[in-house]
């Protein structure tokens, strides 16, 4: 994880800002970010989105590939996540500096998506047993700027949203044997429904209190911190704790209700202009990463 390095002088400040719900950059402690988001940015993707949130910045392509369903789930496509962390993001990354920072975001994608209501897997089977689409998932970091988790979720939804794949159809022979046919026309495709994808909101406790969307500073005065998976009815689906300190019950409560809620209203949103910027077509303005 991308570190920095701060005086003593620099932690109270953070900290006794926080009691007061005054953060260094003027928002409360239950405020994001300006989240920026663009999709289909890569062109030789399934689907693809980007999502700077101030100093990080999160690149994420998805890739429909015709595979074997896996034997326990033979009725099911699955997901792949391979996370990179460049290292132009931050030093600590050179060599195989990230790799384990890499697992360990792919092992939480992997448990949020690891039950039923998250994506709809049967829609991905095109032949029990034998044939069904899989999605690989890759996520670069260009830029770490702190809640990472976050930023990487809300990428992860946004290109699965943008996701499209060629719609096939099972031909059989006289002798039993099956065919894949693609769809010539480009247009003719199947979406995913993402409205039960959830996103990860992370809280970091600093001193009594908690804040989300925490800078890499305001990390740097954090113990502990909890991410907490929300669909956007406000359902959590899992947690997990993050850091050497420890929380109390209590604590980790009030961290679940404020998940909640602020989980809801970042749903809202990113549906919002999600919606919005797929209404205005492919003749749209690129104006972020690729544009």
């Amino acid at each position: 994880m991308a570190s920095v390095a701060l005086s003593e002088a620099e932690k109270v400040y953070i900290v006794h800002g926080v009691q007061e719900d005054l953060r260094v950059d003027g928002r409360g402690c239950d405020d994001y970010r300006c989240v920026e988001v663009e999709t289909d940015v890569v062109s030789n993707t399934s689907g693809s989105a980007r999502v700077k949130m101030g100093h990080t910045d999160i690149l994420v392509g998805v890739k429909a590939e015709m595979g074997t369903p896996k034997l326990e789930k033979p009725n099911e496509g699955y997901l792949e996540f391979f996370v990179d962390c460049s290292a132009n993001a931050t030093p600590e990354f050179e060599g195989r500096g990230g790799d384990d920072l890499g697992t360990e975001i792919a092992n939480t994608l992997y448990r949020i998506f690891n039950n039923k209501s998250s994506v709809d897997l049967k829609s991905l089977c095109v032949s029990p047993r034998e044939h069904c689409w899989i999605l690989y998932v890759d996520v670069l970091l260009l830029e770490c700027g702190g809640n990472l988790f976050d930023a990487i979720s809300i990428a992860v939804k946004a290109a699965l949203f943008n996701t499209r794949i060629p719609r096939v159809r099972v031909l059989e022979d006289e002798e039993g044997s099956k065919d894949i046919e693609l769809s010539d026309d480009p247009y003719d495709c199947i979406r995913l429904s993402v409205e039960n994808v959830p996103c990860i909101v992370t809280l970091c406790k600093i001193g009594y209190r908690h804040v989300v969307d925490a800078t890499l500073q305001e990390e740097a005065c954090s113990l502990a911190s909890l991410l907490v998976s929300v669909t956007s009815k406000g359902v959590v689906t899992c947690m997990r704790k993050v850091g050497k300190g420890s929380l109390d019950p209590e604590s980790i409560f009030e961290m679940m209700e404020t998940g909640k809620r602020v989980g809801k209203v970042l749903h809202t949103s990113l549906q919002s202009i999600l919606h919005k910027e797929e209404s205005l077509g492919p003749k749209r303005q690129k104006v972020g990463f690729l544009g």
